[in-house]
């Protein structure tokens, strides 16, 4: 029996919650999984804390919360000093490494992309949130590339496919590359 419970973490209007739910209709629909999502965000909204948290399994999920995350991306300094405390020892934890700084002997399977920026590239900020799904289904495999890529399309505005499309494959590209080179190393 497997459990990934995944901790995505930001400030609101950065689409984490959108990206949750992406991610559990990908591991659901499209993997054919148990996936649990859930969510908060500070009274704020837009600039304020926000977090989500998708829970997938082989098996029914009786508790679909997260005490310790088993992956953890953030894309605010705030939500990593928040949740980082929570994670396993053996945890990802994957930043946006223009908007997080961490000390990176505390953490070994640290993984970095600069989303925000690949997405100011592209021509939107608003598709970061893509660019870190696409990084984190190539850095974790929590869900299949095509599941997430269905659940990508399926969930976007319509008009947008093509430039979340771009968005997913960027981030998903730099995942595959720091693999790459992090199994290089050892």
């Amino acid at each position: 029996m497997y459990r990934d419970e995944i901790v995505i973490g930001g400030l609101g209007g950065q689409g984490i919650v959108l990206a949750g739910f992406i991610m559990g209709k990908a591991a659901a629909l499209f993997d054919q999984k148990n996936a649990t999502h859930t969510q908060d965000y500070g009274p704020e909204a837009r600039g304020g804390s926000c977090r989500t948290q998708v829970v997938i399994s082989d098996k029914p999920i009786s508790y679909p919360y997260i005490d310790n995350p088993s992956v953890l991306a953030v894309m605010s300094q705030g939500a990593y000093n928040t949740y980082s405390p929570t994670m396993r020892p053996d945890a990802l934890l994957l930043i946006d490494e223009d908007l997080v700084k961490v000390k990176k002997s505390k953490h070994d399977r640290l993984f970095t992309i600069p989303a925000t920026r690949i997405a100011q590239e592209l021509g939107r900020a608003a598709v970061a949130n893509i660019v870190m799904l696409g990084f984190i289904t190539a850095v974790s495999g929590v869900v299949s590339v095509d599941a997430m890529k269905k659940a990508v399309l399926e969930s976007v505005p319509k008009g947008t496919e093509e430039l979340n499309n771009k968005a997913f494959d960027r981030g998903y590209n730099h995942g595959l590359e720091q693999v790459k080179a992090k199994e290089g190393t050892r």
